[in-house]
C-alpha cells in the first residue's frame, strides 16, 4: 500500500456503501483544444456566480463547488465520488472494522437504493434486509431523485436514533416497512468454528485490516482442537461486499503455493500490476469449498476467482455480484478526499468479472429442508431372534452431534457435505 493513496475494491462509507460499477468500453479521447477547456471553466464560473446571486435561497460557495466536484466524479461511474471530511473519516473507520450506522451495503439502481448485502449482526441484518431489496423511501421521503450520497447521508445519524425504511422485494407486491436503530458497528470480520466431522468453517464478513492474520490464527487454533487431520475447510464469503485489495490478495495467498492471484489493469498498459502467491499453503492441500452468493462482491470475488482458477477450491452457491473495478482514494488535505476508479481487475485466467460475476462450480439456491414422515418402519435389529453383530461393541462410538446452524442453512450444509465427500475421496486415492 502506498503512503498517501489507499486502494479499495469496494466503496465504503458510514452505512457501508458499495456502488455498482458501470464501465463503458475504452475509447481513444480526441485531443482537446486548451482554449475550449478555458472557455468551459469560464462557463463554470459564470454558472456558479449566477446561481449564488439568483437562486431562491442562500447557498454557499462551498456547497456549490463540492456538489460540482461530486457531480463531475459520479458522472464517470457510480464508484467515483467526492468525500467531504466527515465521509472520509467514516470510510477510514470502516476499513479498521468499526463505524457508526446501519451495517448495510448499498448501490444506486434505477433511481432507487439497492441493497447489496447486510453485514452480519448489524441493525440491517437483524431487521431482515436481504441482497436485492430496493429502498424506496427513507423516513417517508422518496429516494427517487436523490443521489447515492444524499440517500446515504439520510440513513446516517446519531447512534441510538431510529430511521424508517420502505423496502420493495422481488416477488412481493406489497412494500415492507422496517424501523432500524442506528448503532456503532463493530465488525468481527472473521468468525470460525468446527462443524460436524471435523470440518473447519471460516466466515469472512468483510475484508478490513488484518483479516488474513485472523484467518491464519483461527485456522491454527481449530486445527489443534481436532484430534487427527481436519476433513477440510468451508470458506464463507456470502454477503461479503469487499474491502481492501491487499487483504483479498493475502487471504488468497494463504491457500495458494504459487501463481497469479489477480491483476489490475488501468488505461495505461505500463501501470498493470500482477499479484502473485508466495510459497506455503496453510491448509496443506486440504479440500476447500468457497460459499458465494449475489452479495459476494469485489474482494470476495478476487478470492473466489483466484481459488477457482487454480482449481484449489470448489465454488458453491449462487453467481456473485460482479464488481470488477478498483478504486483509489486520494486525500485532498483538509477538503476530504476523492475516490476514483483507476483500474479493472482480472482473475488468474484473464477473466474480467465486471458486471457478469463469477459462476459457482456447483449452484445451490437457499432452501428449507424438512424430513418426510415415512411412517413406521422396522430394522433388522428390532427382531427378537435377529443374529447379533460380533463387531457391535467396536462400532458403537459417539453419536454424531447435529449442528443446528446446518439444519437452518441449506447452502452451508451442502458445503460441509461436499468437504466431507472430497476428504473421503482423497483418503481413498492414497
Amino acid at each position: 500500500m502506498k503512503n498517501k493513496w489507499s486502494v479499495f475494491t469496494a466503496s465504503l462509507l458510514t452505512i457501508a456503501v458499495l456502488s455498482t460499477p458501470v464501465w463503458a468500453a475504452d475509447k481513444k479521447t480526441e485531443k482537446e483544444d486548451p482554449a475550449d477547456t478555458y472557455e468551459m471553466l469560464n462557463l463554470f464560473g459564470e454558472v456558479l456566480e449566477r446561481t449564488k446571486t439568483s437562486y431562491v435561497e442562500d447557498v454557499t460557495d462551498k456547497k456549490l463547488i463540492e456538489s460540482a466536484i461530486n457531480g463531475m466524479l459520479v458522472s464517470l461511474d457510480p464508484h467515483s465520488s467526492y468525500l467531504d471530511e466527515q465521509s472520509f473519516k467514516y470510510m477510514n473507520e470502516q476499513t479498521k472494522g468499526k463505524f457508526g450506522g446501519l451495517g448495510i451495503e448499498v448501490t444506486m439502481e434505477n433511481g432507487v437504493v439497492k441493497v447489496v448485502s447486510p453485514i452480519d449482526d448489524t441493525p440491517a441484518s437483524k431487521a431482515g434486509l436481504k441482497p436485492g431489496d430496493y429502498i424506496t423511501h427513507i423516513d417517508g421521503e422518496q429516494v427517487v431523485g436523490m443521489s447515492l450520497n444524499d440517500a446515504v447521508d439520510k440513513m446516517r445519524g446519531k447512534v441510538g436514533t431510529k430511521v424508517k425504511l420502505t423496502v420493495r422485494r422481488a416477488n412481493n407486491p406489497k412494500p415492507i416497512e422496517v424501523t432500524l436503530k442506528r448503532e456503532e458497528i463493530k465488525i468481527q470480520s472473521v468468525k470460525s468454528q468446527i462443524k460436524e466431522d471435523d470440518v473447519i468453517y471460516i466466515r469472512i464478513t468483510s475484508f478490513s485490516e488484518d483479516v488474513d492474520k485472523n484467518i491464519e490464527k483461527d485456522f491454527n487454533k481449530l486445527k489443534k482442537q481436532i484430534k487427527g487431520k481436519p476433513a477440510g475447510i468451508v470458506l464463507d464469503v456470502r454477503n461479503n461486499p469487499g474491502g481492501l485489495l491487499d487483504q483479498a490478495v493475502n487471504v488468497s495467498d494463504l491457500f495458494l503455493d504459487k501463481g497469479e492471484i489477480v491483476s489490475t489493469r488501468s488505461k495505461n498498459e505500463e501501470d498493470t500490476v500482477k499479484y502473485t502467491a508466495t510459497e506455503g499453503d496453510i491448509a496443506q492441500g486440504l479440500p476447500i469449498v468457497v460459499l458465494v452468493n449475489d452479495g459476494s462482491a469485489s474482494a470476495s470475488e478476487i478470492v473466489a476467482g483466484a481459488l477457482q482458477d487454480h482449481k484449489r477450491a470448489i465454488l458453491m452457491g449462487e453467481k456473485t455480484f460482479g464488481k470488477g473495478s478498483v478504486q483509489t482514494v486520494i486525500p485532498l488535505g483538509k477538503h476530504g478526499a476523492m475516490r476514483l476508479t483507476t483500474a479493472r481487475y482480472y482473475t488468474p485466467s484473464g477473466r474480467s468479472i465486471q458486471a457478469t460475476g463469477i459462476v459457482p462450480d456447483v449452484e445451490v439456491k437457499p432452501a428449507k429442508v424438512e424430513e418426510i414422515d415415512k411412517g413406521v418402519n422396522f430394522s433388522e435389529a428390532e427382531f427378537g431372534n435377529a443374529l447379533k453383530n460380533e463387531n457391535q461393541k467396536a462400532n458403537t462410538g459417539k453419536a454424531k452431534k447435529q449442528d443446528d446452524e446446518l439444519k437452518k442453512d441449506y447452502q452451508l450444509s451442502r458445503a460441509v457435505d461436499m468437504v466431507k465427500a472430497l476428504s473421503i475421496y482423497a483418503a481413498g486415492t492414497k
